[in-house]
């Protein structure tokens, strides 16, 4: 069986708020597509970023990149993002802040209001693909 027919998961170890085990992996290869679970605005103390829509979206977006880099991969090779925000007031100023991450080649993207597991203004879930060397 070669790595192009496994499954693996990334990032297995606490990254809940006070370090809990949390019941899902980070990321996860399937071939040649990756799949980054939800992140939010949580710190490296697992604590939710302080300060309104704009230092949430850029947290969270680190949080992004560092999921993205588990599985060997950046901003750059994602080509989706599901994003829920918890007000659609925060809709113009994320959009702000996200277009500099991804600048003028952006990724296909949802983006929905929706109220949020955790005290937070922010969730993005991305699907990357980066073909595996054959």
């Amino acid at each position: 069986m070669s790595d192009h027919d496994t499954i693996i998961r990334y990032g297995l170890e606490p990254s809940g708020a006070g370090g809990q085990q949390l019941p899902f992996s980070p990321a996860v290869r399937a071939g040649d597509f990756v799949y980054i679970s939800g992140q939010v605005a949580m710190n490296e103390r697992g604590e939710i970023e302080q300060g309104g829509i704009e230092a949430q979206t850029r947290r969270t977006m680190e949080n992004v990149k560092k999921v993205l880099g588990l599985a060997g991969c950046g901003l750059s090779d994602v080509v989706k993002i599901t994003v829920w925000l918890d007000d659609t007031r925060d809709f113009w100023t994320f959009n702000r802040v996200y277009r500099e991450y991804f600048g003028d080649q952006p990724p296909a993207r949802s983006c929905v209001r929706s109220q949020m597991m955790v005290d937070c203004k922010i969730e993005i879930e991305a699907t990357a693909y980066k073909p595996l060397p054959r």
